[in-house]
């Protein structure tokens, strides 16, 4: 079995060496792509997922939770102990924004001393910009609204009452400079990854049924499986070499700090490529020609892009388009790389993202496989 799937692995490199105009398109496009929409993406969410950490408990903390939550732009999600709390439900993705209110808050405000720190996610450059701009305002008006309410009170004048009572100061999680380049580039890895390796696999299966060659090699002895596992190694390769010529690009040219450990994200970039492929291998099962295939692939590619949180927060969609989303690899792959290249993240927290993943790559080349062998029947 081993000497019939390294025939088919020597054919296919030969055929992709021979054919090089190809191959420069093939490793060039996403280095292209990667550049155009470094410099060309920018957008900005509300209903930002929030949780807080009120040490005060008291009316003054509440009613500063509550102008957040009233604003529509925060939607509180949870309370928890302490700042610690806060961060890693952000690491986790349970939130994208975090409130941390001290003790002895309301006394605090009486004395035009109070301060209240929000943190926010900023590999998310949509949410951390929202969430940025929205806290400012939010509260500069509840301050004012508090200093009008003491003002009315005690019947001074506005003007004998110079400082505001209520201080929010804002520290933006890894992205501190709200560079969008951090954000994008990450998800740009994903996105490319997967419309090139579906684009190799589907275009490299098709392309055999056009010239009839899948016949002829299956009167052989190699079986099917055999031979879509064959087909799936050199655009695997080719894959990889996409995914460290990309990062590399990222670091080096655009300047993209790459926080992780690069060997986890190696792994985890070949077990979404194995999940990439299979999706590649269920293509060009329904595909007649490489025009149709292509045609597919780039409806496909426009919906996960849409779907998969890289361009639009995923929290911000229904739960129908949200599971519509779960359909493609790139949906899982998005927060992995967010996670590993800019906040340093270790495998303890995907292991929901590689679990569908493997789950996913599984499923999909079983799926992909049988349908082969019953269109070849």
């Amino acid at each position: 079995m081993l000497r019939r799937i390294w025939s088919v692995i020597q054919k296919e490199f030969i055929q992709v060496l021979r054919d090089r105009r190809t191959l420069l398109i093939q490793v060039s496009i996403p280095m292209i792509e990667l550049f155009l929409f470094g410099y060309a993406i920018n957008m900005s969410p509300d209903h930002i997922p929030m949780v807080v950490a009120d040490q005060s408990l008291d009316g003054a903390s509440r009613a500063y939770v509550d102008a957040m939550v009233t604003s529509s732009y925060f939607d509180l999600v949870g309370y928890l102990p302490g700042q610690a709390d806060v961060v890693k439900a952000i690491d986790e993705g349970r939130a994208q924004a975090g409130i941390v209110i001290p003790d002895s808050f309301a006394a605090a405000v009486e004395r035009d001393r109070a301060q209240v720190l929000l943190l926010v996610d900023g590999s998310d450059l949509f949410t951390s910009q929202s969430a940025y701009n929205a806290a400012t305002l939010i509260a500069g008006v509840h301050s004012t609204n508090l200093l009008l309410a003491r003002v009315e009170r005690s019947g001074r004048a506005a003007g004998q009452q110079a400082l505001l009572p209520l201080d929010t100061r804002v520290r933006t999680l890894y992205n501190p400079d709200l560079n969008s380049l951090w954000f994008i580039i990450p998800g740009i890895i994903a996105v490319l990854l997967q419309v090139q390796g579906v684009a190799l696999i589907a275009s490299a299966v098709v392309r055999e049924r056009e010239r009839g060659n899948i016949e002829q090699i299956l009167v052989t002895p190699i079986r099917s499986g055999e031979l879509m596992l064959g087909k799936m190694v050199p655009a695997a390769f080719i894959a990889m070499i996409n995914v460290l010529t990309i990062l590399a690009i990222g670091m080096l040219w655009f300047k993209v700090p790459f926080q992780g450990n690069f060997w986890l994200f190696l792994w985890l970039s070949f077990l979404y490529v194995v999940s990439v492929l299979g999706l590649g291998l269920l293509v060009s099962t329904v595909s007649q020609t490489q025009k149709q295939a292509f045609q597919i692939i780039g409806a496909a590619t426009l919906v996960a892009v849409v779907l998969s949180g890289f361009m639009f927060p995923r929290y911000t969609m229904p739960p129908l388009i949200r599971a519509a989303g779960n359909l493609f690899p790139v949906t899982y792959f998005v927060p992995i790389a967010r996670g590993i290249i800019t906040k340093g993240l270790g495998l303890s927290f995907f292991r929901g993202q590689v679990l569908a993943l493997l789950v996913y790559g599984v499923v999909i080349i079983v799926v992909s496989a049988r349908a082969f062998r019953t269109r070849l029947e």
